[in-house]
């Protein structure tokens, strides 16, 4: 079956960068499009980016032009830049993928584990 892992959260000052990452394993499925949410306790969770594969990524309104996300379809991984990185950015982030797959004659709809991002001021 196909599982997301994701990678990349961590500890950053106020200002700096992370990557994630976010790869879809498995065999025989396709991707159609793929996105972050992110998550902070007893809050909503909200859109970070979504990216349909082969088109261009959608953004949440705080993102501001700080965060690029793509898709790398070789290895269907996708990738989160984040720059000049906030306090108020601090969150669990979730990878989405959503496709088919051919081994099981069935869409998925998938949420990876989450990945910690803490920005200290």
């Amino acid at each position: 079956q196909v599982q997301l892992v994701e990678s990349g959260g961590g500890l950053v000052q106020a200002g700096g960068s992370l990557r994630l990452s976010c790869t879809a394993s498995g065999s025989m499925f396709r991707i159609n499009d793929m996105g972050w949410h992110r998550q902070v306790p007893g809050k909503q969770r909200e859109l970070v980016a979504h990216i349909i594969v082969g088109g261009a990524p959608n953004y949440g309104d705080f993102v501001e032009d700080r965060f690029t996300a793509s898709v790398s379809d070789t290895d269907n991984t996708l990738y989160l830049q984040m720059n000049s990185l906030k306090p108020e950015d601090t969150a669990v982030y979730y990878c989405t993928a959503r496709g088919w797959d051919a081994r099981r004659q069935s869409a998925f709809n998938l949420w990876g584990q989450g990945t910690q991002v803490t920005v200290s001021s």
